[in-house]
């Protein structure tokens, strides 16, 4: 990778880091190659939060995720340009194709929210929701990549 690139790291890959050796081992080796070009979305920490099922959880997700990013100012929320932008591309999806707005998952509002705000911030998504993003990308001009593309 020739330009120093940003990423940020969708929530599933997370989920699927703290549930799974073989994904943690994995997430890990991405941190050790790119943390300092790793950024955390407040979309991601919203997600990653409603999943705390435990106190224990919600200190480790804390230490362990959360005040990492925070602490080395890693973290980014979406502008209010970001929000208004969301609801026009649920509004261009409405009508191109047909979108129920009243069927539409928080979480694919949430994809659509980081998809921009990635955007603005310059970084490049981290993904295994291709079908979602590549779906999104017809409307939002912006980049996303495989987990571990390239980082072997």
């Amino acid at each position: 990778m020739s330009r120093q690139l940003k990423f940020a790291l969708d929530t599933h890959l997370f989920i699927e880091a703290f549930r799974d050796e073989s994904a943690g081992a994995s997430l890990i080796r991405f941190h050790q190659r790119c943390a300092p070009r790793e950024y955390l979305s407040a979309i991601v920490a919203q997600e990653l939060r409603a999943g705390i099922r435990s106190d224990q959880e919600s200190r480790a997700l804390e230490r362990n995720v959360i005040k990492l990013y925070e602490r080395t100012a890693r973290a980014f929320s979406p502008s209010a340009a970001a929000w208004h932008r969301s609801g026009d591309v649920l509004a261009q999806m409405a009508k191109q194709e047909g979108l129920e707005l009243g069927r539409v998952s928080k979480s694919f509002s949430n994809d659509i929210l980081l998809a921009l705000s990635c955007r603005e911030f310059g970084c490049v998504l981290v993904t295994d929701n291709a079908r979602d993003f590549q779906r999104i990308q017809r409307y939002v001009p912006f980049e996303f990549m495989k987990p571990w593309a390239g980082m072997s």
